[in-house]
């Protein structure tokens, strides 16, 4: 069938204004359910930047506690060292890890506030080892859960040792 009488317009006119009403709509709408979540830990953590340099100088006064960590072929935790200190694998490294470093701070405590205050860590990590462990040992050396649930704080100041290749 033919439609023999065919009006054309020429050109249709689109109104953007509701268009852009609609966006801006959506724009304050997200923005004002926008909710900010805290980070979980607030870990004063120094990444290294590459080799380091002869000159480097640290404003602690005392030497950093030294944490080893070696891992396997598969990438699991094999032994955890503190100070040169072997203390297993496993969970229960981890909980002798903390206990090492209370043992060390209350020994800092004697000596004044300040030193345990400047007193880092040094990680070092295996190249292959899993970020789980590197995470539970960065928990163990910056403190415990209290009894009421309060955390208590040992050590804020946590560096990491230069990337050992694999």
């Amino acid at each position: 069938m033919k439609l023999r009488n065919r009006v054309t317009s020429g050109k249709i006119a689109l109104d953007m204004t509701p268009m852009i009403d609609v966006v801006f709509q959506l724009l304050i709408f997200f923005m004002c359910t926008l909710k900010v979540i805290e980070p979980e830990g607030d870990f004063d953590i120094s990444m290294p930047l590459g080799a380091p340099s002869a000159s480097t100088v640290t404003d602690a006064e005392l030497p950093p506690f030294k944490v080893r960590m070696e891992a396997d072929g598969a990438g699991d935790l094999r032994a955890l060292y503190f100070n040169g200190t072997n203390l297993g694998a496993g969970e229960q490294a981890f909980a002798r890890l903390n206990s090492e470093v209370f043992r060390a701070i209350t020994a800092l405590q004697a000596i004044g506030k300040e030193q345990q205050e400047k007193q880092e860590v040094e990680i070092d990590p295996d190249y292959s080892l899993h970020y789980r462990y590197i995470i539970n040992a960065i928990g163990s050396c910056s403190g415990r859960l209290g009894t009421n649930g309060v955390p208590v704080r040992y050590i804020s100041r946590i560096k990491f040792a230069p990337r050992r290749e694999p």
